[in-house]
């Protein structure tokens, strides 16, 4: 039997990266470990997981059927851009993008997603809360294509 990859991109085997998260939440120690994560669960459909891992000012629960919704698109590929935690510890930033496809059509999610640390049941626990959208970047014809086919632009999703 193959180990199965993590959906996260990590290049670890799913059991010994997100998978562990899944299971128990306080394991995600740092931002990105949970934004790769929360996408690993809309890889493997796990909806309970992504609605428990907002911050509960999000009110999740009440939206739990756009969630879904959102799950069951295909999920390609996940970028980390860029991350990091403030002084206290207890907010931090995850730049991503996340490439998928929704009814026929390939997007790109590009999000600068906020984290809170907050204690819960005795454990220290990243929540996600919101994104702001960098702005959108132009891509040329003969650009590389932002799917990461390695494809011009134009030969592929353009």
């Amino acid at each position: 039997m193959t180990a199965e990859l993590c959906p996260c991109g990590s290049q670890a085997n799913y059991s010994q990266c997100c998978e562990p998260i899944h299971l128990d939440h306080a394991k995600a120690d740092h931002p990105e470990k949970l934004m790769r994560s929360r996408y690993s669960a809309h890889v493997k459909g796990l909806v309970d997981y992504v609605v428990n891992t907002y911050h509960s000012f999000c009110g999740a629960e009440q939206h739990r059927d756009a969630i879904a919704d959102s799950i069951n698109s295909e999920w390609l590929m996940l970028q980390v851009l860029n991350s990091s935690v403030d002084a206290n510890g207890k907010q931090g930033f995850v730049e991503f993008k996340a490439h998928y496809i929704d009814d026929g059509k390939q997007y790109t999610l590009h999000e600068k997603s906020r984290f809170l640390n907050e204690e819960k049941d005795g454990k220290n626990l990243w929540f996600y809360i919101d994104g702001e959208y960098p702005k959108a970047e132009k891509v040329g014809r003969n650009d590389p294509c932002p799917c990461g086919s390695g494809k011009k632009h134009k030969k592929c999703c353009g």
